[in-house]
């Protein structure tokens, strides 16, 4: 593991990004803004499942004279996302946001983006400038016969990053996404050689759960094994406690889960032949039972004693599987045998002991 680059420190309300703060997880609601109830409900169950901070969409007014209710009734900093009307953005600053996701060029006039500025630099609050290779400017695209490319991410990037520095403004964190993991690596790889800027990273429009847990684990994990990316956030097509679990999943499997969130690790075998008791649904239902356990542990779940001891020396607890029993194990040291009916039970039992 390479590194971590070094940036400039941006805060976001509670939260510093950048330097060496921790890599903070983001999510999206998927509420309609407008309803500040069912907002709220949704970022206090991201808040519980370990989310650093969280973004609404503002598409409208409306919307945005929302974010003062909203802000009411959470615990971490929001991020509001805006595109093409500047009045939006002021709103959402009046009403608490702690950081708004525009890009300058979109965002109307350069009064518009002067008058942001002017709030953003007095209130304190950072700008997100989100590069997508969807919406890439016309005229960047015509440069390479209408296809986007990393270079073009980049060109766009510094052309809204310049749009703020030259009315003075450099309270500013960079995304670089696309839907393909290789274009996404070589966009923020490219960028990080010119700007010291703290990164959000992403793959976007990554698709389901499964699809979605693939490519943000390939992306977003080659970026931080080589030293980018301050803020994550991995894009699912569902439930966005989803996407918390699946980034702190990420950030556990590379040693950089720093989250007030306790992790909980479950290793388990693949299954085999040799294998004499239901170990797919025992370890279904103990992931199931565990993903509201907050502590710093380590179970095994192993089918048989090929592995499982020697897995055993490396968790804090766990079982491997012998003909319809198994044995219960601490530190890889053997404590007792159990009937497989009762293995999920006493397992639980125990952990909830430590």
């Amino acid at each position: 593991m390479e590194k971590r680059r070094k940036t400039k420190v941006v805060q976001i309300g509670s939260v510093a990004i950048g330097g060496d703060n921790p890599i903070a997880i983001q999510s999206m609601t998927n509420t309609d803004t407008r309803n500040i109830e069912s907002t709220v409900s949704q970022i206090i169950g991201l808040e519980i499942s370990g989310c650093d901070i969280v973004r609404v969409a503002v598409p409208d007014q409306e919307a945005a004279n929302a974010i003062a209710g909203i802000k009411k009734g959470i615990h971490i900093p929001l991020v509001a996302d805006i595109h093409f009307d500047y009045q939006l953005a002021l709103t959402a600053m009046e009403n608490g946001v702690d950081k708004l996701r525009i890009n300058p060029g979109n965002i109307g006039s350069a009064n518009g983006v002067r008058e942001i500025v002017a709030m953003a630099t007095e209130r304190k609050i950072p700008i997100r400038i989100g590069v997508n290779a969807g919406s890439l400017e016309k005229e960047i695209l015509a440069k390479n016969n209408g296809v986007a490319t990393p270079a073009g991410m980049v060109a766009s990037a510094q052309k809204h990053i310049q749009l703020l520095e030259e009315a003075g403004f450099d309270n500013i964190v960079v995304s670089m996404k696309a839907s393909d993991v290789r274009f996404t690596i070589a966009s923020y790889e490219s960028f990080a050689k010119e700007y010291d800027y703290p990164l959000h990273l992403g793959i976007t429009e990554a698709g389901i759960l499964r699809s979605s847990a693939v490519k943000s684990a390939m992306g977003i994990g080659y970026l931080l094994l080589n030293g980018l990316g301050d803020t994550l956030r991995v894009s699912i097509t569902g439930d966005p406690l989803e996407e918390i679990e699946v980034a702190r999943d990420i950030l556990s499997a590379i040693g950089r889960y720093e989250g007030k969130r306790k992790k909980v690790e479950v290793i388990s075998c693949p299954t085999c032949g040799r294998t004499e008791i239901d170990l797919i649904g025992i370890a279904t239902e103990i992931n199931e039972r565990l993903r509201g356990v907050d502590k710093n542990i380590k179970v095994a779940v192993m089918g048989c004693i090929v592995n499982g001891p020697g897995e055993g020396r490396a968790a804090d607890i766990g079982i491997a599987g012998g003909k319809n029993k198994a044995v219960l194990f601490k530190k890889g040291e053997i404590i007792r045998s159990l009937k497989e009916d009762e293995i999920i039970s006493v397992l639980m039992e125990e952990i909830n002991k430590m």
